[in-house]
């Protein structure tokens, strides 16, 4: 007998890391009967399975309101304490709706319970677990430590009492060992590992590689398409992919950034480009999504499938400062793609010891780094066996047959049958 999931947080839409997994997720459990239904301020799932309340989007303007207030200080006026609790409150009262309306048996919080995008959000679920005991599972991929910008604080308490909970009736779920470790010495809590996973039992249409997204942005055929598959953050090290296509010294090498600013304005974004623009480096920017309802244009940029710009692309670029695991990183052994990365501390710890092929950088360019991308561009038969041997490392340690097994382990904890 299936379960009905309900899935919490404030925004299911596009492909940042929260909406791709969550996906994953409900897509396994799925298989098993357990139906998933949603709730968030911002929702791209089926109006039957879904409720979307605006003011549970970190985007709201007053979420906006309380986040200029909470961060950057350490004290604040009874005002905001107030509108805190009372949107909190609201928002409570939505999600037991929600329950209600869809029967749900197991909450599944994605990220809303660790990084205070949304802090009255956080509150109302804390409370209503509280209250209900409700079954949950906590799925962790940021906190809010990790964060520069969230260390001097007006909301010390509600980061200690929501940030996460530690409650009974919840089971923490986090996507990498430093953050299991973190969350442990920091709240006590325990937490079930769960990296992020692709589903490499099933690879990758062929078809998309026939698609015209080249000719839409303007490639010759010739051309070296180099792609950074990330949002414009500056946690995503874009500068060195620019840096990176600058000294190859090779005009028929092309730099593609297929996602979009995301949460932390244009200003760095407008930087690149100068950067580029400056460095001589052909810069292109793509809307990536998982399946576009048509080929067009958003705001200057054409819209493309992720299928489609993997396919495309010669060589990834992934130079990140920090990442909660690397979404990217798998995405590009999924679609049999060379990569670069820089060695960011999670892909030093969990990644980097099963033995993928990489081009890697500890923070800067060497010669050694351009000669070994140089060899991966021109020679067919290294790239090949580079590719191939990754896609097998990917399906034995980050496939969903991997979450299938931590799920069933979950679920069971909760209804006590291994019915998953």
């Amino acid at each position: 007998m299936g379960c009905n999931i309900g899935f919490v947080s404030t925004r299911f839409a596009g492909a940042d890391g929260v909406s791709l997994e969550s996906a994953k997720w409900a897509q396994v459990l799925w298989h098993y009967e357990h139906v998933s239904y949603w709730y968030a301020g911002r929702l791209d799932r089926a109006a039957n399975i879904s409720m979307e309340v605006p003011e549970a989007y970190f985007y709201h303007p007053e979420v906006e309101w309380i986040n200029r207030r909470a961060f950057g200080t350490r004290t604040r006026d009874r005002e905001m304490t107030k509108r805190v609790y009372d949107m909190a409150d609201y928002l409570k009262s939505t999600l037991y709706e929600f329950i209600e309306k869809f029967g749900i048996n197991i909450l599944v919080v994605q990220n809303a319970l660790c990084i205070p995008m949304h802090i009255p959000l956080g509150l109302a679920l804390t409370n209503l677990i509280t209250e209900t005991e409700f079954p949950t599972i906590a799925h962790h991929h940021d906190f809010f430590w990790e964060r520069s910008r969230f260390s001097v604080s007006a909301v010390d308490d509600f980061l200690n009492m929501a940030f996460p909970p530690t409650l009974p009736s919840i089971q923490h779920v986090t996507i990498n060992s430093f953050a299991q470790k973190d969350l442990a010495w920091r709240t006590g809590a325990s937490s079930i590992l769960i990296p992020n996973v692709l589903d490499f039992e099933s690879p990758p249409p062929e078809a998309t590689v026939q698609s015209d997204l080249r000719e839409r942005i303007g490639l010759e055929p010739d051309d070296v398409m180099i792609l950074q598959p990330t949002r414009v953050v500056p946690r995503k090290g874009i500068e060195h992919s620019i840096g990176l296509v600058a000294q190859l010294k090779n005009p028929k090498c092309k730099l593609v950034v297929s996602h979009e600013s995301g949460d932390e304005g244009m200003d760095y974004r407008d930087s690149l480009v100068e950067l580029a623009e400056h460095s001589g480096v052909d810069l292109r920017f793509v809307h990536a999504e998982l399946a576009p309802a048509a080929a067009g244009e958003r705001n200057g940029a054409s819209v493309a499938s992720l299928a489609e710009v993997y396919c495309h692309a010669d060589l990834i670029t992934y130079p990140s400062l920090y990442e909660g695991f690397g979404n990217a990183l798998l995405e590009a052994f999924y679609y049999r793609k060379p990569v670069l990365v820089n060695r960011y501390s999670i892909f030093v710890a969990d990644i980097e010891p099963k033995g993928f092929r990489v081009i890697t950088m500890d923070g800067f360019l060497t010669r050694s780094v351009l000669e070994q991308v140089r060899r991966v561009i021109a020679d067919d038969q290294y790239r090949q066996e580079m590719v191939d041997y990754n896609f097998e490392l990917g399906k034995a340690f980050f496939s969903y047959s991997v979450l299938r097994r931590k799920l069933r382990s979950l679920i069971t904890n909760f209804t006590g049958l291994d019915d998953l």
